[in-house]
């Protein structure tokens, strides 16, 4: 802030010069007292100036709020926003009308396919936008030592981007076992924030005790993979941040809830982590975990806190979180408490979105450094095939809702040279091959649960090395559907007894497209409906969110990389045969 600006500011609050804006008649959400005021807000230059006293003179501008609530911009604190599909304009223009004015991605989607450069594109193609995006530093590219990713991100490369004020810390470590054990490259990623000052970002499913502490010890101060209260409680007890999740796979809040209380909601956050545009567009995007807090019980304002002001404290984001003098006038209108529609969504004093449309402009950004990443080489139908040593196997086993798999044991059928084949249980075939550096790497594993038949479905989206991954009941059809997807440069395909029923282009980096929001959208809606009509995809699985997540070794309890399955639970690889 200038002098100049300063100033006006300073005499906007003393009444000395009309404000740029007024909003009159609101019912102010007070963040930091927990209640509701009624009165005016003035805003100047883009920040909250004060609430104003009798003889003030007229704003330049006045919006008459009609006792409609008005609450500070929603910050989402943990979000992938390749995992919309969309580039970072379209992104802002699906999640602005929503009230999310901030958000805290972390974009090792990218960065796993094209490193740095990934980095740098998601920080030029969100400048200029309603929404005010800030990145984490991923900590683990590769998540782990065993898959191949495209880039291999050390110390020495954080340091090149840690102290830009708009990347706040390191990413979400989903290396515990490595932090746990101390391991000498993590200490040094550990280091590079602890010099620049900034936040660490927690990833730490089901662990608990003295390995948590260990964890804990390390510097991470959030968690976004709760799934009980046990652990929230266990977590903010170590002084961490608790991540209340509502992705378009992952429904965390609910349960939660059942541990948050007046006594521990100050170390509560809300995030999305991993949400598609059908989702943000029937459901909400951070509207929609506050929605739900209040459905199951949670005093509205206290959701709003939550969604606001923990969120900034937690990020050093002194400049917003809630409606005071000389804080960035990021603000929504909300209807009422209890259906809580966003109206009107403002930024930095901006109206931005209005009953749902967004108002903004929505800039595109050049994305020849993150195109045409599909490096496969040697891949061949006679690669699919599955040679087993009998029929007694472990499977994965999807839970609906859920990133997490179980182990599953099934006896499966075998041709006369040991090789699957498709029988009538709901076991299908599932491959990841690797698509970075050529290497000809293809893993094989069993999948149960996704109810396909008759057909295949390939992505290069494939948390977190995004390699291809391809389920089918059959070669033929894998091998069609994984060649298309090639030759498309990355995305979605479906294919059924030899023909390609649908596809969908992700020219960035084979995880995000430049098209809009709403193509997409439209286009998603219709492959998820052949998907179940035509390929059997069982309706309580996501054919593409849960596909995508079925090679992610950081999550329980089996996961399919390029080198092989490999078991969460013990860290290391093992075999198909049971």
């Amino acid at each position: 802030m200038d002098k100049a600006k300063l100033k006006k500011l300073i005499d906007t609050a003393s009444g000395r010069i009309p404000a740029d804006l007024c909003i009159k008649n609101a019912r102010v959400v007070d963040v930091f007292n927990k209640s509701v005021f009624q009165g005016d807000v003035y805003i100047a230059e883009g920040l909250f100036a004060g609430f104003g006293a009798e003889g003030f003179p007229k704003a330049l501008k006045e919006i008459d709020a009609r006792l409609a609530y008005m609450a500070p911009g929603f910050i989402d604190s943990h979000v992938h926003i390749e995992s919309s599909h969309l580039c970072p304009s379209e992104f802002s223009r699906l999640v602005v009308p929503c009230g999310t004015t901030t958000v805290i991605a972390d974009p090792h989607e990218i960065c796993n396919v094209c490193g740095v450069d990934g980095l740098d594109y998601m920080l030029s193609a969100s400048e200029g936008i309603a929404l005010s995006v800030f990145l984490m530093f991923p900590s683990c590219v590769p998540a782990t030592p065993f898959e191949n990713a495209g880039a291999v991100l050390l110390a020495k490369d954080i340091e090149t981007r840690i102290n830009n004020p708009r990347v706040l810390g390191l990413g979400e470590l989903m290396n515990f076992f490595g932090v746990a054990a101390a391991d000498s490259d993590i200490l040094d990623k550990l280091l590079v924030a602890y010099k620049a000052g900034k936040i660490i970002d927690g990833h730490s499913p089901g662990i608990e005790g003295s390995f948590l502490d260990a964890y804990s010890a390390s510097g991470v101060r959030t968690d976004h993979e709760c799934d009980t209260p046990k652990e929230l409680e266990d977590r903010i007890r170590r002084g961490m941040y608790v991540l209340l999740r509502q992705g378009s796979a992952c429904h965390n809040v609910a349960s939660l809830l059942k541990g948050v209380n007046a006594r521990n909601a100050e170390r509560c956050l809300y995030c999305t982590d991993d949400r598609q545009p059908k989702s943000i567009i029937e459901e909400g995007h951070i509207d929609n975990n506050i929605r739900i807090s209040i459905k199951e019980g949670l005093d509205p304002i206290t959701a709003i806190a939550i969604a606001t002001i923990n969120s900034a404290s937690c990020f050093g984001l002194k400049d917003r979180g809630a409606i005071a003098p000389g804080l960035r006038a990021d603000f929504v209108l909300i209807d009422d408490l209890e259906s809580f529609h966003v109206a009107e969504v403002f930024t930095e004093g901006h109206h931005v979105a209005s009953n749902g449309k967004y108002l903004a402009p929505t800039p595109h950004f050049p994305t020849h450094n993150v195109s045409g990443m599909m490096n496969v080489k040697g891949f061949s139908i006679d690669r699919l095939a599955l040679k087993l040593k009998g029929p007694e196997v472990r499977t994965i086993d999807i839970i609906p809702g859920s990133v997490v798999t179980n182990e599953g044991r099934a006896k499966v059928c075998l041709d006369e040279s040991g090789i699957w084949r498709r029988g009538e249980d709901d076991i299908i075939k599932l491959a990841v091959i690797e698509r970075h550096h050529g290497t000809g790497n293809i893993g094989l594993a069993l999948l149960r649960g996704y109810g396909l038949r008759n057909g295949a479905v390939a992505l290069s989206i494939a948390h977190d090395s995004h390699n291809i991954i391809v389920a089918g009941d059959n070669d033929n059809d894998m091998e069609k559907a994984v060649k298309a997807l090639i030759e498309l440069g990355g995305g979605i395909v479906l294919v059924k007894e030899g023909r390609i029923l649908d596809s969908l282009a992700h020219e960035i980096a084979g995880l995000m497209t430049d098209q809009s929001g709403d193509a997409v959208s439209a286009k998603l809606a219709h492959m998820h409906a052949l998907a179940q009509s035509e390929l059997g995809i069982h309706k309580d699985v996501d054919p593409v969110m849960t596909l995508c997540f079925m090679a992610l070794p950081v999550i329980p309890a089996l996961k399919l990389t390029d080198l092989g399955l490999f078991d969460v639970t013990k860290f290391a690889f093992t075999t198909i045969e049971a």
